[in-house]
């Protein structure tokens, strides 16, 4: 049994051309798993305590949620497909989810939400490498 994202994908009436379907898939999937992560731990950090400390870590999550749910939603369009800002979206989430990752790793050992949340942004940069690169 596929996904929804792989289900959505399969009925794409049109040919992708030479796009990895999984590596497309769990691209989206893991866009959409991040967005929800990264707004979570920014919403938690609200909550904490100390949040005058995570004022960058709050940003960086948002402006990562923001970037993450943009990709996805550039992914899952196939018509009139332009491989050139595909690249230029997947290279932005890339580096939004390293640059959330470096800064929710700085309170991990404080936080458990940032903890699980670096974990989230170094899946989705890892997806995006990977089907930029499949790319070409």
């Amino acid at each position: 049994m596929g996904t929804a994202v792989m289900d959505m994908i399969e009925t794409y009436p049109a040919d992708l051309g030479g796009v990895d379907r999984q590596k497309l898939a769990r691209c989206i999937e893991e866009c959409m798993a991040c967005m929800q992560a990264c707004t979570a731990c920014a919403d938690s950090c609200l909550s904490e305590s100390k949040v005058s400390e995570l004022v960058t870590c709050i940003r960086t999550g948002m402006d990562c949620a923001d970037i993450c749910a943009t990709t996805a939603a550039v992914l899952s369009r196939h018509t009139g497909y332009d491989a050139n800002i595909t690249r230029s979206q997947l290279q932005a989430c890339a580096t939004a989810c390293r640059s959330c990752a470096d800064e929710c790793e700085r309170h991990a050992s404080m936080y458990e939400h940032c903890r699980a949340c670096a974990e989230m942004c170094r899946r989705c940069q890892r997806a995006c490498e990977e089907l930029l690169r499949s790319l070409g």
